[in-house]
């Protein structure tokens, strides 16, 4: 850890590059920013370029690009302000970068995830919507470019610090293990009777019990299609089969995931719900270092629960286990789907139950590819996105002519 290692943060203004900004800011001598990126989030952005002088600032929104140029020429800041697509895969694959921190949030993180797969950087992977949607493409890429790829999602992470060798070989099973048990909190409505879902409001969908998330992620939590993401995600880091991942409700987010052997041993990664104890571990990787999280008090934590996932209360984690099995391009048209549909819970448009009914319906609409290059997952996302939209339209009509009809 004598050198410093240069680091390009995507998604530097969400969650994930907030946590990440906070465990560099600790160790300075060891990490120096070289890009950050956000989508609009111009002003928390402008803060993070005068704290951390990055060389680049990217931003995909055009106008706020402006305001950052604007705002940074004013401050007499050196940091080149960029915009666009294209701008995200540039500081994701400079020569000088050797880590890269793939948070950006949905199928936005596809292509600058895959430039700095193909430049072989040390990737560390909060993105899971890149291996939902291409991991065959973007797992293919990893080893021809000889990239390291360590997973942040505190999930994976956990359960890569408790494999014997860390990821699999080419083959299932990993010596010695028979089952990867992936924890799930059961976000906010765990208990709540099904006849209240109807009725929950996006405020309500994103207050997480124990974790500090993005909109989208804690609304992904509310309905498990995070952790039904998260499936196909340990699906293609760890080489494991639908049936070998099994989903397990852990309120308490003490233990994170769990590895089950052979021997009858179970090991497990605990610790305090901050992100930044995983983010601290792909950074400092293979080593440790400090990441601002406080240890683990057991006698505080005092009890630890387990349940089953209720399918029929989150039939998003069961439509994601359908997708994985179905593969090719269905979980690509999962991940569209859901992102549209969410996308309109959150403006109120629909509500929290017909997200995972708007899903299955695309799933049942558009039949997977089997086939499957880059130009048939963008191809797949994009049709998904268009029936996801349809969908959701009629729902609304249709909701509003029943208004009319009642009110007469």
């Amino acid at each position: 850890m004598n050198k410093v290692k240069n680091l390009t943060i995507l998604g530097s203004t969400g969650s994930i590059g907030v946590s990440t900004l906070n465990v560099v800011a600790r160790h300075v001598d060891r990490y120096r920013v070289i890009a950050l990126t956000g989508q609009r989030q111009d002003e928390v952005l402008f803060e993070q370029c005068v704290r951390f002088k990055p060389r680049y600032a990217v931003l995909l929104d055009e106008a706020a690009a402006a305001r950052l140029t604007t705002r940074l020429s004013h401050a007499g800041s050196a940091t080149q302000v960029m915009q666009g697509a294209a701008a995200l895969e540039f500081v994701a694959a400079l020569p000088e970068v050797d880590t890269v921190m793939a948070a950006i949030v949905g199928a936005a993180g596809l292509n600058p995830t895959l430039a700095a797969a193909r430049a072989g950087k040390k990737i560390l992977l909060a993105n899971k919507e890149t291996l939902v949607m291409a991991g065959r493409i973007f797992m293919d890429a990893v080893q021809k470019s000889g990239a390291t790829l360590l997973p942040i999602d505190s999930e994976h992470n956990a359960i890569f610090q408790a494999l014997p060798n860390g990821y699999a070989s080419a083959d299932w099973p990993i010596s010695g293990v028979s089952k990867i048990l992936l924890t799930a909190s059961g976000g906010p409505f765990r208990n709540t009777p099904l006849a209240q879902l109807q009725h929950v409001t996006p405020e309500q969908a994103c207050a997480h019990p124990n974790w500090s998330m993005g909109r989208k992620i804690s609304v992904d939590s509310a309905t498990m299609m995070n952790k039904g993401l998260e499936v196909i995600e340990a699906h293609w880091l760890f080489n494991a089969p639908a049936e070998a991942i099994q989903v397990i409700v852990h309120p308490q987010s003490i233990i994170h995931s769990l590895v089950q052997y052979v021997d009858g041993s179970v090991l497990a990664q605990m610790g305090n719900p901050d992100m930044r104890t995983p983010i601290a571990h792909g950074l400092a990787y293979p080593e440790r270092m400090t990441s601002g999280v406080a240890p683990l008090d057991l006698l505080k934590v005092a009890a630890l629960n387990f349940e089953a996932p209720d399918f029929v209360r989150f039939p998003c984690l069961a439509l994601a286990y359908q997708a994985l099995r179905a593969g090719g391009t269905a979980p690509a048209i999962l991940n569209a789907a859901n992102e549209v549909a969410v996308a309109a819970f959150l403006e109120r448009r629909i509500s929290f139950l017909t997200i995972a009914k708007i899903i299955a319906e695309v799933l049942v609409r558009l039949p997977a590819n089997t086939t499957l290059t880059l130009q048939d997952v963008l191809a797949a996302d994009a049709a998904a996105r268009d029936v996801a939209q349809n969908l959701i339209s009629s729902e609304i009509n249709n909701s509003e002519l029943k208004n009319k009809a009642h009110i007469a």
